[in-house]
């Protein structure tokens, strides 16, 4: 079986980029790459779940391990990227080689990518959003620009024409300089999470190139471009409501588990609906599906509706357990101003027509930002924290 390295990141870096050029042409082992500044006892646990042959520290000194390969990986990897986060069950997901340049090509075309255009990468590459950033550079023949953050004066003089952000950047860097930052580039991809209306439109206005993506580890990162899969690739809404995604991009199977399903469809945890164009949209997770009284609702539905108000700079909808209900639907809002921020019934009002009544949040949280995992999604463990934390507060004030 090929070998397996497990690298340990602690920022994009050249040395990186090579060793990811090595591991997609063969020369090189399959690569595990670790977020370095995980606490050790995490990077230790991570790092016996995968039994990589080696270990890369960050300053590129290898140790072999003294019991090396032990774990089934499929012969054809060339990454394998961890999606448990830094807390949970460590699940690894194989990628191949042919799978990641698959999708890398199908970016590039998608986005009409010039030959002698440079990438910025700005995204951990210990997540498959920033390492597809490096295998599209490799694929186009160009070298990446790499990083540590996205800041205006970053951005703007980095010469690259095409970049990979996740909303709350983009949402920084408007705050920071306008459309000035982002002015020379000729796309601007945006995934991870839903991107708030309020944030296309003010992108858009202001004549930024920006392209939705939706996909995941196990699609190679983005595979849906602004609601249209890229080339090679199929989405299906089946009668489970779940996406079924088909193609070249999909990963090879889970590290010691099973491989992709025969027929070459992937089930993801995601709703959605295919529209007569052909375009996804992508409604939410399936595991986050709110019952109240009976009836689903899906949060990311909900929170839509909810940030099309314009008093709300960010909103975050969850599930509160409710022993009339079952569960409440609670917004968690960022005000576009806090010193007047919405109120429920101004919200409630607002979302009349736009949900069933059902839907309606029956209650809202103010906070001042959204907390963020490291690969740009939702810090939704935090938030449910903070949410019994002021709840425990607000209790004890009353007795």
């Amino acid at each position: 079986m090929r070998p397996l390295h497990a690298v340990l990141v602690d920022r994009a870096t050249p040395r990186f980029t090579q060793r990811l050029a090595a591991a997609l042409d063969g020369t090189g082992p399959a690569l595990l790459p670790l977020d370095a500044a995980l606490p050790p006892a995490r990077l230790a646990e991570l790092i016996s779940a995968f039994e990589p042959d080696a270990v890369e520290d960050s300053e590129g000194e290898i140790t072999a391990r003294s019991a090396p390969g032990g774990g089934a990986r499929a012969e054809d990897t060339a990454v394998i990227i961890g999606t448990s986060g830094s807390t949970g069950t460590p699940k690894g997901v194989e990628l191949s080689a042919a799978a990641l340049l698959a999708s890398a090509r199908a970016s590039l075309a998608r986005v009409g990518a010039r030959p002698a255009e440079r990438w910025l990468c700005c995204l951990p590459v210990t997540h498959v959003a920033g390492l597809q950033v490096l295998t599209r550079s490799l694929a186009s023949g160009t070298e990446p620009v790499l990083a540590g953050r996205a800041d205006a004066r970053t951005v703007a003089g980095s010469g690259c024409a095409h970049v990979s952000l996740v909303p709350t950047q983009l949402q920084r860097l408007l705050a920071e300089g306008g459309a000035a930052p982002l002015a020379g580039f000729s796309s601007v991809l945006l995934g991870a999470a839903a991107a708030p209306a309020a944030l296309l439109r003010d992108a858009r206005d202001a004549g930024i190139p920006v392209i939705t993506t939706y996909g995941m580890s196990e699609t190679c990162g983005g595979c849906v471009y602004d609601g249209f899969p890229l080339d090679g690739v199929q989405a299906e809404v089946r009668e489970d409501e779940r996406i079924w995604i088909r193609g070249p991009v999909l990963f090879s199977g889970y590290y010691g588990g099973p491989a992709v399903a025969a027929d070459g469809w992937f089930r993801t945890g995601d709703l959605g609906r295919l529209e007569a164009s052909g375009r996804l949209t992508v409604r939410g997770r399936a595991d986050d599906v709110i019952n109240t009284g009976g009836y689903k609702v899906v949060p990311g539905e909900v929170a839509a509706a909810v940030a099309s108000y314009p008093g709300v700079r960010d909103v975050v909808v969850l599930g509160q357990a409710d022993a009339e209900w079952g569960e409440r639907v609670v917004a968690v809002v960022v005000p576009a101003d806090s010193s007047d921020p919405p109120t429920l019934d101004l919200l409630r009002m607002h979302v009349r027509g736009l949900l069933p009544r059902y839907a309606f949040p029956s209650r809202v949280v103010m906070i001042d930002a959204v907390p963020m995992l490291p690969s740009g999604k939702q810090d939704i463990v935090r938030l449910r924290q903070e949410l019994l934390r002021r709840e425990q507060t607000e209790a004890e004030s009353v007795t």
